[in-house]
């Protein structure tokens, strides 16, 4: 052949070399096909369906108060809903993931998923389409116990989320936005993470892409092995943002299955308030490195105050278990047995010592009555929305430290909807001006020039903050 090219053999080397090195660096990277094949049939979507009679001609009936209907309609309009004439019962439909937990129908959610609904509806991988029954729900850990009546149901296999280790790859199955079984996946970016007013669960961290309808699905490790429950995501824009947590398996299980028993879940109660070890603490206690959980005050006529525990103790170990940081502790003794008898590792004055302990129910109702203030908290229409000032048990609930914020009760029409405000939002600020009450927000507002726009600053129920725009009508 005429003007064949010659190409010196270190090319050839040089590309052998380039294209094993690609070629060995994708063979190290996961298949999960054979993962999603073995495990598709167990994922369920869950519908929830709220009705409010409540027939009003300020509030819009039509507008369903939900984050995916709020996403469908930047893109499809709010045609259809917007006669507030209409005295139609409001009907909300929410939608999040879930999985089959046991071949005799009992189905694991998360709790934000299936709460107040007068109505749940499962979905199976095969379309099939069954009413549930609510067996028990923990607000606290975010845990539904479901029950289906339905034949040839395909459980999860239950790994062991102790096992998790940073970077293990892991892999998530739900029905974002409504888009059912749709594969996301990651790596664990940080196990036992605290979160703010998610005082007993430590979370999962991963960076595996979770959306609105992700929620309840499940989180598998490499060998099919379900090791989390998708609950959260951080988010300053409402979308995925590369920070998503998973309740751990171990946790849920514990929850799960005091629901199957009892379906309500008792969780053991130190009753004392605590606070965390910085540096300089570290240093006037005497201690080389900071660590444990300091007894800041202890709980009248709680289980602490019928111990040898007092203000000041440092805990470092509750039933053998070491407290590296005071958000620790309270998982540790949420989960344990109500009724155990326990060491506790205390510091104090600067010696170490054991204190035997009795771990007692944590009284979650009479806590809230207790905090619960008797006068009534008035709400006003602004903007569009019902808001009212918070109360003190909404303030800790909420874990809310301090006396900033209103809450939005209700959206009704335009600008509050147009906005992006949802329901339950707590706004901090206007504008950059902190709001203490309604009577102040109000007054703001009323400030404020006609057709210009004013920043909130919002945050979720999750715990998610954002800012959003809202035109001053």
């Amino acid at each position: 052949m005429k003007n064949l090219i010659k190409i010196p053999s270190y090319i050839f080397l040089l590309l052998t070399f380039t294209t094993n090195t690609a070629f060995s660096n994708n063979v190290n990277l996961p298949d999960f096909t054979k993962l999603v094949d073995d495990n598709n049939a167990s994922i369920v979507n869950i519908s929830t369906v709220r009705k409010n009679n409540k027939k009003s001609q300020e509030q819009n009936p039509q507008i369903p108060n939900d984050e995916l209907n709020d996403f469908l309609k930047k893109f499809f309009g709010d045609k259809g809903f917007d006669n507030p004439e209409k005295k139609i019962p409001r009907k909300s439909q929410s939608m999040g993931s879930g999985f089959i937990y046991s071949s005799n129908g009992y189905i694991i959610t998360n709790h934000h998923v299936i709460a107040d609904a007068d109505q749940i509806i499962v979905k199976l991988n095969d379309k099939r389409e069954l009413d549930a029954k609510l067996i028990g729900s923990d607000p606290s850990s975010d845990i539904a116990l479901l029950k289906i009546k339905a034949k040839n149901l395909k459980p999860v296999k239950i790994g062991k989320s102790e096992n998790l280790k940073v970077g293990q790859w892991v892999l998530a199955i739900g029905s974002p936005f409504g888009f059912e079984s749709t594969v996301t996946a990651g790596i664990v970016s940080a196990i036992g993470r605290s979160l703010p007013n998610d005082n007993y669960v430590p979370f999962i961290q991963t960076d595996v892409a979770i959306n609105p309808g992700n929620s309840g699905g499940p989180l598998f490790n490499l060998d099919g092995e379900v090791v989390g429950i998708n609950a959260q995501i951080f988010s300053r824009s409402g979308g995925f943002m590369g920070l998503s947590f998973a309740i751990p398996m171990d946790v849920a299980e514990n929850v799960i299955k005091q629901l199957q028993t009892s379906g309500k879940v008792s969780r053991g109660w130190l009753g004392v308030y605590i606070q965390e070890v910085t540096n300089n603490l570290a240093k006037s206690f005497g201690m080389k490195n900071p660590s444990g959980a300091l007894i800041s005050k202890i709980i009248p006529d709680g289980p602490a105050s019928k111990s040898d525990l007092k203000v000041g103790d440092i805990i470092l170990k509750f039933d053998g278990k070491k407290i590296i940081t005071s958000s620790s502790l309270p998982p540790i003794v949420g989960n344990t047995k109500v009724g155990k008898k326990v060491k506790i590792e205390i510091l104090r004055n600067g010696k170490n010592k054991t204190i035997k302990f009795k771990v007692e129910e944590l009284p979650v109702q009479k806590m809230s009555k207790k905090m619960e203030p008797k006068k009534s908290f008035a709400s006003k229409k602004i903007l569009g929305m019902r808001v009212s000032n918070l109360s003190d048990s909404e303030r800790n609930s909420l874990g809310l430290d301090s006396n900033f914020g209103i809450k939005v009760k209700e959206i009704l029409s335009n600008p509050a909807y147009e906005s992006g405000l949802l329901k339950n939002d707590i706004i901090y600020q206007i504008s950059g001006k902190n709001i203490k009450n309604i009577n102040q927000f109000e007054k703001i507002v009323k400030s404020m020039k006609k057709g210009d726009f004013a920043s909130l600053l919002v945050r979720r129920s999750q715990g998610n903050s954002l800012y959003l725009a809202i035109k001053i009508e």
